[in-house]
């Protein structure tokens, strides 16, 4: 027996609402139907997949995170950048990794970091992304498996 793959993951939210509102409208998330636990739930799909939301009020995890592609990096950016929730501390706030991939953090309103990935470094706007930083590793490093 081997996993074939994810079908979903779950965060803490202190605001069920209010974080479900943050995920519909900053990626576009829709809403779908989710039962009825002990534990107030809501459930959105991301492509093919699912993120699960968890009222809970227990401290969220300082670096644990989940990764999520977007169709348009440089939007996502200026967004996060406008709604100042680009991680604190991460200067400067896009990484290049050694295969040419791209990725910020964000943190959602209950203080989770969500990592959003770009594939490909080449085409970003540098008056908008001026600066990203480098970050090394063995050969075969890869964000991107399919790749």
């Amino acid at each position: 027996m081997k996993a074939t793959g994810f079908t979903h993951v779950s965060v803490y939210a202190r605001d069920i609402e209010e974080s479900a509102r943050f995920y519909e409208d900053f990626f576009g998330m829709e809403r779908v139907p989710s039962p009825e636990f002990s534990t107030p739930v809501a459930w959105l799909r991301v492509g093919n997949l699912q993120l699960h939301l968890l009222q809970s009020d227990d401290p969220v995890p300082t670096r644990q995170h989940f990764g999520l592609d977007v169709d348009d990096f440089e939007d996502a950016y200026r967004k996060a950048d406008e709604m100042g929730v680009l991680a604190a501390g991460r200067s400067p706030a896009v990484r290049e990794l050694p295969d040419g991939a791209v990725q910020m953090y964000l943190r959602d309103p209950s203080g989770n970091l969500v990592e959003v990935n770009w594939p490909d470094v080449s085409p970003l706007d540098r008056t908008l992304i001026p600066e990203t930083k480098k970050v090394s590793g063995p050969p075969g490093v890869a964000l991107y498996m399919d790749r």
